[in-house]
This record gives C-alpha cells, sequence and structure tokens, in this order.
C-alpha cells in the first residue's frame, strides 16, 4: 500500500539539494547542472540562504560540515566555528557586570567562522570560482528576493528597538522606515557590494586557488575586517542584559584564525556508522543517545507511539545531562569521548531509564571528573530562575529567538555534504556600517564561571549545537541529514535515524512522522534555563500516546500539528540511486534532484 506523504521523496542518479529554503536549493541544483561538485553546490547554496534566511544566519555567522570527498575515500568535519577573541575573558566581562553572556549586542561575538570555512571548503574540495559560489547571492541582493513572513515579522518587532538602539540595522532592514511585507521583494545593496568587492580582489590574483585565498585575506585581513574594527572601536550597544557594552573583538583576532578539517566523532550503531563533530559541539550527544538505546528494542516499537517516545526522550536526558559536565573545545580541557561511548559506561546508564519519566538532572560520572561535575551541578543549582521555561526554537517561539539553516547535498559522484551554518543573524547585533551584515552571537555559550570546559576564555571554541550527520552503511557513505533548531537538533535526529534505521520508511516518510523534543537540561542559550520533565510534542501523535505519556510523568507541551523539527536528508544507495527529502513544516524547506 501507498503511504500519502506531504512531497515525494525526490529520486534520481544525476544529483540532489536539500535546504531549508526552495530558492537555496534551486541554486545548488543550478550548479551542478554545471558540472559543479556537492561542495560547490554546498557553498552556493549557503551563501544563498544568509540572504533568503537572514534571521536564522548571516556572513557574521559559523558552519560545521561533515562531508565525504571521494578523491579523499573519507569522511572529515570542517570546523569553522569561530574562536573567543583576545580579549574575552571572565575577567573583563564580569568587570561589566555581566554573569551571563548576553544573547545579542557586541560582547557575544566571536570571530566569524562561516566565510572562511565555505572559502575552505571551495578551494580544497571544489573545483569552482569565487564568482561562481557568489554570484547568485548577488543576483538576489541586488534584484530582491521575496521576503519570509517569519523575516519580516522579526523585522516589525524589532523597528522601535532598531530605530532607537541600532540605527545601523534600522537603515538596513527598513530602508523605507517600515517593515519589508511578507512576500515583498527585498534587497540588500550594501552587502551585494560586500561581495561584488571581494570578487574583484579574487579574480585580480591568477588562478583558481590564488582568488580563494585572496577572498579569504580580504575577509579576514582586509577591507572586510578593516569595517569590522572600525567600527568595533567606538561603538557601544544596548544588548539583552540592558546595558550598552562595547564589543572586544579585534583585527589580530581576525587575522589570526582560519577554519580547519578535523577527524568525525563516531559511533556503530546496527549496520550504520554515524559521524558527528567532536565534543566542542554537541554531537556527541546523538551518539550517546544511540550508545543507550542500543540496549532496548528500539525496532519493535511503534515509531510513533508512547514506547518510542518515553525511551527516547529518557535516553537524551541523560545525554544532555552528560553535555552540560564534560562537553567543551578538547584543546582546552580533556573530554572523556571514550568513556561516555563505551558499552560499559552505558551499560550502567541504562539502567536510569525506567517506564517513569525522570525529573532529575543526572550526569554520569566520570572517574577523575567528579570535582568538575560537582562544580557544574553546583553552579546550575544557584543559578537564579534555573527551573524557568527553556527557549524553543520553532514557530511556537518568540520571534526574536534566533536560529540555523541546513543543507544537505550529494553529486553523481559520490561526494556527500551535511553543513549546519548560524549565527550572524539580523538579530543579533547592529549591521556593520558599509558591509550589510551583522556579526555574530555565539559567545552566549560560554559560561563566567572559572574551571568548566565551557568557561570563557581567549581562543576557545563555544561548545555550539550546530550539528550536521552524515551516516556509512556497512562502510559505505550513505546519507547526510540535518536539521536547524538550537538544543533540539540532535533530538529531531536521533528520530529521525531511528526511525529511518529500523522501520523501513524511506526519507520522506520519516521526515513527516510526528517530532518532539524534550526542554528538560539546561539550554545553550540565554538565559540557559530549564524546564525539567518538559516534553514538547506534535499532537498528530494522537490523543491515545499523549494520554499515556502523561501517565507515565512526562510533563506535555503540546504542539500544533506540523510545528516541530526542520529536518532534511539525502542518500545515495549502493547501485547509485540518489534520494533526498525536505519537511513541509513551515513550508519553505526543499529537495531537488534529478
Amino acid at each position: 500500500m501507498t503511504v500519502f506523504t506531504t512531497r515525494p521523496e525526490i529520486l534520481g542518479t544525476f544529483g540532489v539539494v536539500t535546504s531549508t529554503h526552495w530558492i537555496a536549493s534551486a541554486v545548488g541544483m543550478n550548479i551542478l547542472e554545471k558540472r559543479g561538485n556537492a561542495f560547490d553546490a554546498a557553498v552556493a547554496t549557503g551563501f544563498m540562504l544568509q540572504v533568503l534566511e537572514p534571521h536564522l544566519n548571516g556572513p557574521g555567522g559559523e558552519m560545521p560540515a561533515i562531508i565525504y570527498s571521494t578523491k579523499k575515500g573519507k569522511v572529515e568535519v570542517i570546523c569553522a566555528q569561530g574562536t573567543a577573541p583576545a580579549g574575552a575573558t571572565i575577567e573583563h566581562y564580569a568587570g561589566e557586570g555581566l554573569d551571563l553572556i548576553p544573547s545579542d549586542g557586541l560582547l557575544a561575538t566571536v570571530i566569524p567562522g562561516a566565510f572562511d570555512g565555505w572559502m575552505l571548503m571551495l578551494r580544497d574540495y571544489g573545483t569552482m570560482t569565487v564568482r561562481d559560489a557568489l554570484e547568485p547571492a548577488i543576483h538576489y541582493l541586488e534584484h530582491g528576493h521575496p521576503v519570509l513572513p517569519r523575516v519580516s515579522a522579526m523585522i516589525g518587532g524589532l523597528a522601535v528597538f532598531f530605530e532607537k538602539e541600532w540605527p545601523t540595522s534600522h537603515e538596513t532592514w527598513l530602508p523605507d522606515g517600515s517593515a519589508p511585507a511578507p512576500l515583498s521583494n527585498f534587497r540588500n545593496p550594501v552587502l551585494a557590494e560586500t561581495w561584488k568587492r571581494i570578487v574583484k580582489e579574487a579574480e585580480a590574483k591568477s588562478g583558481r586557488e590564488a582568488g580563494i585565498e585572496a577572498a579569504r585575506d580580504a575577509f579576514y585581513r582586509g577591507f572586510v575586517a578593516e569595517k569590522i574594527c572600525d567600527y568595533l572601536k567606538t561603538a557601544e550597544v544596548m544588548d539583552a542584559s540592558g546595558v550598552r557594552h562595547r564589543g572586544v573583538l579585534s583585527a589580530d583576532d581576525m587575522a589570526n584564525w582560519s577554519a580547519s578539517v578535523e577527524e568525525p566523532t563516531t559511533y556503530h550503531y546496527h549496520g550504520w556508522t554515524i559521524a558527528k563533530t567532536g565534543p566542542w559541539g554537541q554531537g556527541p550527544v546523538l551518539l550517546q543517545s544511540l550508545a543507550l538505546l542500543k540496549g532496548i528494542n528500539i525496532g519493535e516499537m511503534d515509531p510513533a507511539g508512547p514506547d518510542f517516545v518515553h525511551s527516547v526522550v529518557e535516553a537524551m536526558k541523560l545525554a544532555y545531562a552528560d553535555r552540560e559536565v564534560y562537553y567543551g573545545d578538547p584543546k582546552f580541557s580533556q573530554v572523556p569521548v571514550q568513556t561516555l561511548l563505551s558499552d560499559a559506561y552505558n551499560d550502567e546508564r541504562r539502567k536510569l531509564i525506567t517506564a517513569n519519566a525522570s525529573v532529575d538532572l543526572r550526569p554520569g560520572l566520570v572517574p577523575g571528573f567528579e570535582n568538575q561535575s560537582a562544580l557544574t551541578i553546583e553552579m546550575l543549582n544557584s543559578m537564579a530562575g534555573f527551573g524557568a521555561v527553556y527557549e524553543p526554537t520553532m514557530s511556537h517561539l518568540t520571534e526574536k529567538r534566533g536560529d540555523t539553516v541546513h543543507i544537505d547535498v550529494i553529486d553523481r559522484g559520490g561526494n556527500m555534504v551535511s553543513v549546519t551554518p548560524s549565527g550572524g543573524w539580523l538579530q543579533s547585533s547592529p549591521v556593520v556600517p558599509g558591509l550589510g551584515f551583522c556579526l555574530n552571537s555565539r559567545a552566549q555559550m560560554f559560561w563566567l564561571k572559572p574551571g568548566l570546559p565551557t568557561s570563557l576564555a581567549p581562543g576557545k571554541r563555544p561548545r555550539t549545537t550546530l550539528t550536521p550527520s552524515l551516516g556509512l552503511f556497512e562502510s559505505r557513505p550513505t546519507l547526510a541529514f540535518g536539521t536547524p533548531g538550537g538544543d533540539q537538533q540532535d533530538q529531531w535526529q536521533l528520530a529521525f535515524f531511528l526511525r529511518y534505521a529500523h522501520f523501513g520508511l524511506n526519507l520522506q516518510e520519516t521526515i513527516d512522522l510526528p517530532l518532539f523534543h524534550t526542554t528538560h537540561f539546561p539550554g545553550s542559550f540565554y538565559p540557559r534555563t530549564r524546564q525539567p520533565g518538559n516534553v514538547m510534542i506534535e499532537s498528530t501523535v494522537g490523543a491515545s500516546v499523549l494520554d499515556e505519556l502523561k501517565a507515565r510523568g512526562h510533563d506535555l507541551t503540546i504542539a500544533d500539528p506540523w510545528t516541530v523539527g526542520r529536518l532534511t536528508a539525502a542518500r545515495r544507495d549502493a547501485d547509485g540511486l540518489l534520494r533526498a527529502a525536505a519537511t513541509p513544516r513551515l513550508m519553505q524547506a526543499y529537495a531537488v534532484g534529478r
């Protein structure tokens, strides 16, 4: 029997692109049609999403990517997560009267990493030029694109604040004095000129790679860095703390940073190997959850039933509790990843999953980390309002909350990209004069208490929530998937992967199933609150499932149908058949291919 899906699973052999906006997916597919590879397509799609979803990502943001290159024959991670500036010390921020880093403004800024990450991908894995990568974005910046209703609403909600506190943002986003109407044609000519100048500087050099290096220099050591740092010399702007602050990002910070390539963190589960970032991101929580669930008969459950939801939620509570205690930049602190993923550790942790919902935050105790665990729990318990309502990140949340985008690409040669760009969203900080974009606010993920893996320190990566995924089936690179969603990203991906791995569904059938997540653990975003025992779940699971979950002690927030999760996914079969799918939620993500 044919199962109804909200859209078809895309099938073909030439190439597939799926992303969180239909125009961006079309741009990526056009690059493949021009004989670009998956990496070329991902770069152009990424720059396009900065135009189309500026409330979710921008040129001043960051991105991690998990890639498979047929040329190299291996899975790798591109880390384009910028680090804390040299002046970003706990002492300085405490001197500013802060006990939490604000969610916006200039003190929340780390070195912008996305541009260098895209250029590294283009140079080392792609085949095209800087012009090829930026031309689609330039076209839509100059000629306009249809403003998403959520972008219009966000700009409208910030209009008074922008006019009073961030005038450069008011000039950029409300050029006629009012927010652009939903689906009206909107332009950003200043950002277009920024990209055109970068293209010009790239083309002043001879050769593709030399041009890419010139573009990197223009951004991090040339006119872009100069405009950013000139602005920061005098700018003192209002942020979420209610006080105006100056930033600490410097020209030296920009000039001495670059994106890097790393080995992924992996876990084997029922014939699959799932690759994630290292513990400088939250990616290993998905792997920890798999390690816990490996000893539970997930495949015998209803994929939308109460046993499945309960088991997955309880595993995630345990994995995310460990995230709070152990994860951080491994260049600055030891992270016991091998122990956290070991059978012995998870066999013991699994015993904590019972028939009833837990309301306690229960990190595991790894030998040698007792003091670190105690210090973390003490800090969390001492926070005022720690039990307050968690900040969600979909259509049921505040329009001022930032989020993320996602891209998956597979070309006919078998190259694969899963990338989750974010940050530098229009509500994060004022637009830098003369550039047409703003900086990021990723530093809010640091703590201002010393002695933790995520304590603020110069040169350290914040423990980002950005977490793309790549799956190998029987050692063959097969599946690229991911989603926006902050702390929910690995939760929605976990439900997706388990359903796909166990129940014989196609990609679109899997994405269309009702989604859920827990807000049980501390949020990564200001004000870092949690809601013990809470689960947000789409009502489409049905009344009987909701009643059973309530009976087991879950505190449910019942979401409207089609409002939780923004998953996309792409697959390459052993015979070369390509597949792709995208969520219908928010009615803008799209998969294309042939």
